[in-house]
């Protein structure tokens, strides 16, 4: 470990046990809050999931009517509720069926010309084409590298990565069962932050050639890049994926739209799957908050606890300290204007005060023993709130008066 990664480590630790592991307790209390959150989101789109009927695109028109007629019963005050996000016949459902173009099943003249993408590099027919460039870094510190490891850790977060860019085309989901097209659901992508279900068909790395700058960046331990990932992903068509959303009725047509309560939209998963997950997530979750949640409460505990009877032992001490000024007050006050004469004169520079520069060095500091004050000085900063030696500036307790033999 270089000199900068061990000072930027004891800089973390330090602050980390700040306040006898306060820092680390609120630091625990947060994420088991965090992971408390997250376990609710996932328990209700587990159950929400599990509640949804997973049907194929042939069966959404019946589940709409359906929906519809939930929807006058529940008008007239009788019926089951079958609405799920939203109104006016929507319903989230699980469908599985298989992408296709929707020039394909609309049956018109347009279906001469088929609105599909073609992947530039791989020549495949797709719906959706994602084209991302991302920067490789060096791991070298450079010959100066100890200087810049803490600005280089910080820059990772915020240092341009490259550029991504996603074409779509309106598609929908057949059902891979039939051969006649006349079944099917449209996807709606718009709103939808979910990832999608792309195969990368292209990947290649370009080297990035080097400059007189790039030199430079090496030799102080700077990352520069090396190299330029080009990659390529497509969500093909006649691909089998399962969607998780509000169906509704569109223009006489089913058309799925993302839930954004859901963690799922598209995906390769199956219900079964979806499920399995969800349940293995929302144990952990809950577990790990149970755990972090009660070690953040004993270091919270024992933090308060240390801090209190800090504070408590302070306390006490500013007290005695200021029982001893005010015995100062009554009897010191004499003995010092007795000695001031005796202590001011032709004396050397080496052997003045560091605060009046009149008398003679005559305190010494308890506990760091400075011999750098004359009486009167150091009794002026033992009566301070926070009293410290002028030279090293440790807390001091009293001063002792000094003889010479």
């Amino acid at each position: 470990m270089s000199a900068g990664d061990q000072a930027a480590a004891a800089i973390v630790t330090h602050l980390a046990l700040a306040a006898d592991g306060a820092v680390i307790g609120a630091t625990l209390a947060y994420i088991a809050i965090r992971s408390i959150v997250k376990y609710v989101a996932a328990s209700s789109a587990l159950h929400r999931i599990r509640d949804a009927p997973s049907v194929h695109v042939s069966d959404l028109r019946s589940i709409l009517a359906e929906s519809d007629a939930g929807d006058d019963a529940n008008a007239d005050g009788g019926g089951d509720d079958v609405i799920a996000g939203g109104g006016g016949g929507e319903r989230l459902v699980v469908v599985r069926g298989t992408v296709e173009s929707k020039s394909a099943v609309n049956g018109s003249w347009k279906s001469l010309w088929t609105d599909v993408l073609v992947s530039h590099d791989s020549g495949d027919r797709a719906v959706v084409i994602q084209r991302s460039q991302k920067y490789v870094y060096n791991e070298w510190r450079g010959l100066f590298g100890w200087y810049p490891d803490l600005r280089a850790v910080l820059g990772r977060i915020w240092r341009e990565q490259g550029s991504t860019t996603t074409r779509t085309v309106p598609f929908v989901l057949v059902d891979s069962r039939q051969q006649a097209l006349s079944d099917y659901v449209v996807v709606d992508l718009d709103g939808s932050t979910h990832p999608l279900p792309l195969t990368t068909v292209y990947r290649e790395m370009k080297p990035i050639q080097a400059s007189p700058y790039t030199f430079l960046q090496a030799l102080f331990g700077h990352d520069y890049p090396v190299g330029l990932v080009d990659e390529e992903k497509v969500l093909p068509l006649g691909k089998d994926v399962t969607v998780v959303g509000v169906c509704s009725s569109k223009d006489g047509a089913p058309s799925i739209k993302s839930c954004k309560d859901l963690p799922y939209f598209l995906c390769d998963l199956t219900k079964e799957q979806m499920l399995i997950e969800l349940s293995v997530r929302s144990k952990v979750l809950l577990w790990s908050g149970i755990v972090v949640g009660t070690v953040s409460i004993g270091v919270l505990g024992y933090s308060i606890v240390r801090n209190w009877n800090k504070w408590k032992q302070w306390r006490e001490q500013r007290r005695a300290q200021q029982e001893r000024h005010d015995m100062a007050n009554n009897n010191e006050e004499p003995e010092l204007d007795e000695i001031e004469d005796d202590e001011m004169g032709d004396i050397p520079d080496g052997q003045l005060c560091v605060i009046c520069l009149m008398r003679r060095r005559r305190a010494a500091f308890v506990p760091c023993g400075h011999l750098v004050c004359c009486p009167r000085c150091a009794y002026s900063v033992e009566r301070d709130l926070v009293p410290k030696c002028p030279v090293c500036r440790q807390e001091i307790s009293n001063s002792v008066r000094i003889y010479d033999s």
